[in-house]
Order: C-alpha cells, then structure tokens, then sequence
C-alpha cells in the first residue's frame, strides 16, 4: 500500500467585517469567511484530503459542526489534530498541491506566509506545499464575491 492520495474540498460564504483567515494566517480584507470554526477553507480541504487518502473518512466525521468544542476553533488545531490521526495510522506526507479559488483580495503575496504556516503545522519541508490561487472570471459565487473555494490534494507515504 505505499502510496495514497487524497482529494479535498470546501467552501465558505465570505461576509463583511469577519476577519479572513486562509491557510493559517490572516489576510488583510473587507470580508471574511463564515464557518463553525474559524472558516480557514484552505486548511479544511487540506485535511479532506489527509483523511481521504487515510481512508479516515472527512472532517466532518472527526470534527463535526453541531459539536460546541470545536466553534471557533483555530483550523490550524484540526489540521494538527488530522496529521496525526494520519500518522497514527502510519503514513507521512509526501507533497500537498492547493488551489484557492478567490476574486479577491489577491494572495499572491500572503501565498509564501501561508506555505510556511502549513509546513509548519505538519512539520513538513516548505518546498512539499503548493498553494496556487485563482479568480473564477467573475462567474458564479466566487465571481460575485460572496465565497471562497479550496481544493487540495495530497500524497501519503506508507512508513
């Protein structure tokens, strides 16, 4: 069984005057994402992903959103809490590729910040995280700017 790979995805509904968290850090903007947690919709997929190719089902299984311990909780706990569930069940990381999709604010320059934040959380080599982001053409949710979307797909090493 030595490789896995996972896929993740997950969606938040941006509002005015919430603070934007994505991929562990804040970005600067007027809108922020909604959630039970703190809404990060880049670590969450990221953790689909880690479960998906664990074969530990998904976040919502682990971390459900009707349980009070987990409201406002900070992702980077869950994501913390994911890797080691994967490791309990004896795998490691071998890369993670991530696209956001987002009209704006642009992340180019928060993309390096939140690549060091995930590699920090997993205890991975920056150079394993890809974070690429995209605008949708203005179409759809993303495009009227009332959402944010992320997909993540991660390998997994049998150790």
């Amino acid at each position: 069984m030595g490789f896995r790979i996972g896929f993740g995805v997950d969606y938040h509904q941006l509002i005015e005057g919430r603070d934007f968290i994505i991929g562990g850090i804040h970005v600067p903007h007027t809108h922020g994402a909604v959630g039970h947690s703190d809404a990060d919709v880049l670590l969450h997929a990221i953790c689909d992903a880690i479960l998906g190719a664990a074969c530990l089902g998904d976040i919502g299984t682990h971390f459900p959103d009707n349980d009070q311990q987990y409201k406002n909780i900070d992702s980077k706990i869950l994501l913390e809490r994911t890797a080691s569930l994967m490791k309990n069940e004896g795998f490691k990381i071998v890369n993670i590729d991530t696209t956001i999709c987002l009209q704006e604010p642009k992340l180019k320059d928060h993309i390096s910040n939140m690549r060091d934040s995930i590699a920090d959380i997993l205890g991975i080599q920056k150079n394993t995280v890809s974070i690429k982001a995209t605008t949708t053409e203005k179409m759809g949710f993303v495009g009227r700017k009332e959402g944010v979307v992320a997909y993540a797909t991660v390998l997994l090493e049998a150790l």
